[in-house]
């Protein structure tokens, strides 16, 4: 993003220099000496601060409006040429529209007022054109609405961003219920059970407790862990999860390409966070197949398990359409990411060198049966 952000404001230097360069030649052809000066000037300073806006907007914003006034006023006594030029009309139409954009809303007013203040008092220069003041007009009101418009924009995509986070903590407090009901449950046969023992074998007791200890400290662990991603706000220790019969009933129910599922050898077991986080990766991303790549020839789902870390990869081999790269601007790798980084893992989405698409996600996993050995 702030490579593409240097990129932009590289092009909008070039362009101001055009602009200037040109409207000197212009005052210098029909006004002759050294006028051109002085618009120049005041035109460069207004555009340095609309190319160095990110640093403070309000201010750069504020100190733009003043050198505006400043410049209508020596126009105005020192018989100059129009203020604001086309530099500094194009510099004061950057810097109100990114403070429309981003600054909160009495502080971005307050810009537009100034910015309407310029155009009302251009007037006051002798020299003034009523060209010129239509221009800066309009560059006032084209400034205002790109800023509104963008800010609007920017407004609906996190609004949707926060959506999809909060159903996806709302998922997540479902399988906190789950949770704790399988780990509870276990807690209770086995103090059932060692009811039994202490009466038939009393010198078993101390087994049984050791086996209810370590399955009430599984049950915290699991809690501490959901709960953890709900707070964050966006799984476990090691519940039974047999994530294969889950992830080949969602690949034979998937409508579209061919699908080849590669799980890890055996029967896996994982905690039930991630074996939950391993369903939705994997779901989200043949969903996004469906939407975006529907012509591919195949799908591939592959799960391995290596050390630690457990990698979940879906990728396709559908040559990307122009529309393709609009896809990584999705919503539903939102709910993945929250997913698998408050688990604390990585998720990567993107086209593959050799065509078509891949999500890989690597999630830790936690020490004990289905973790790390």
């Amino acid at each position: 993003m702030r490579e593409l952000e240097r990129w932009a404001d590289a092009g909008l230097g070039v362009a101001f220099a055009v602009v200037l360069a040109f409207w000197a030649y212009q005052i210098a052809d029909s006004w002759g000496g050294g006028y051109w000066l002085f618009d120049c000037a005041a035109g460069a300073v207004v555009c340095l601060l609309a190319l160095v806006r990110r640093r403070h907007r309000l201010w750069t914003a504020v100190a733009g409006l003043a050198v505006a006034g400043v410049a209508i006023l020596v126009a105005r006594f020192a018989g100059l040429p129009a203020e604001p030029g086309p530099g500094m009309t194009f510099g004061l139409s950057v810097l109100i529209g990114s403070a429309a954009r981003v600054l909160p809303v009495p502080q971005a007013a307050g810009v537009a007022a100034g910015g309407l203040a310029v155009v009302l008092g251009s007037p006051l220069a002798m020299s003034t054109h009523a060209s010129a003041t239509v221009l800066a007009g309009v560059a006032w009101i084209a400034a205002l609405v790109t800023g509104v418009w963008q800010r609007v924009l920017e407004d609906r995509r996190r609004d949707a961003a926060e959506r999809v986070r909060r159903n996806e903590r709302l998922e997540l407090a479902r399988e906190l219920h789950d949770v704790v009901a399988h780990h509870v449950t276990c807690v209770v046969l086995q103090a059932q059970a060692a009811r039994l023992v202490a009466r038939k074998a009393p010198e078993r007791v101390a087994g049984s407790l050791a086996d209810i200890e370590l399955a009430g400290s599984d049950a915290l662990a699991a809690t501490r862990r959901v709960v953890g991603l709900l707070r964050e706000p966006g799984g476990g220790a090691s519940a039974a999860f047999g994530p294969a019969e889950r992830l080949g009933e969602l690949v034979g129910r998937f409508h579209g390409p061919p699908v080849s599922l590669r799980l890890p050898d055996g029967e896996p077991v994982w905690p039930s966070q991630v074996a939950g986080t391993v369903y939705r990766v994997v779901q989200e991303s043949l969903t996004n197949v469906s939407r975006h790549a529907p012509h591919a020839g195949s799908v591939t789902v592959s799960v391995a398990q290596r050390g630690g870390a457990l990698a979940v990869e879906v990728a396709d081999d559908a040559p990307p359409p122009p529309a393709r790269p609009h896809r990584g601007g999705g919503y539903g790798l939102v709910g993945m990411r929250e997913r698998v980084e408050a688990l604390g893992g990585t998720l990567a989405a993107g086209p593959r060198p050799g065509g078509g698409w891949s999500v890989l996600a690597t999630l830790p996993l936690p020490p004990g049966p289905g973790g790390r050995s």
